[in-house]
């Protein structure tokens, strides 16, 4: 299955046709997922019409992404989603325990910029040194981020391509 992305509009809370079309499920299934993930629960207002807020939409597209690109089980999901959850949960206190956000160790790669010359063929031939460190459980990951190496890299190309042009046309 490919994987779309989908644009969340800018809004405090959501009904549950509005969630069900963003994230492409009917209502009947939301409800399930509200009853098998702890995580996703909606407030419910005076009349126990769902609001649903971004997060929840958030949450409700990773377990999609999850049971259905990724065919994992819903206990599968659901152990995932917890994991994750804690792992951010401890990412946090960490970066806040210390009042500042969390610098670079010398052992990591400092990432290339946009512009580095050769920045194409680190990768291109043997594998590199970030990859290497990668263990295989994130490989989903990377192969993310290398996903938006190639679009970053595009538009590189396109905005080189577009300062040539302006700097010819200023000329003439």
């Amino acid at each position: 299955m490919s994987q779309e992305t989908v644009i969340i509009p800018e809004k405090i809370y959501f009904k549950i046709g509005e969630v069900c079309e963003l994230v492409g499920v009917q209502a009947h299934v939301l409800r399930y997922w509200e009853s098998e993930f702890s995580i996703l629960s909606p407030q419910k207002n005076k009349s126990g019409q769902r609001s649903y807020r971004r997060r929840d939409v958030e949450i409700a597209l990773r377990i999609k992404r999850l049971l259905y690109n990724e065919m994992f089980t819903i206990a599968g999901a659901r152990k995932k989603i917890q994991s994750e959850a804690r792992g951010e949960g401890a990412a946090a206190k960490s970066a806040g325990s210390s009042g500042r956000s969390r610098r670079l160790g010398t052992d990591q790669i400092a990432a290339p910029t946009l512009f580095d010359t050769g920045f194409e063929d680190r990768e291109s031939g043997s594998r590199s040194t970030f990859s290497s460190k990668v263990s295989t459980s994130e490989s989903a990951g990377v192969q993310a981020l290398r996903t938006v190496r190639m679009h970053l890299l595009e538009l590189r190309d396109l905005l080189r391509a577009g300062s040539e042009v302006d700097s010819r046309q200023n000329r003439d």
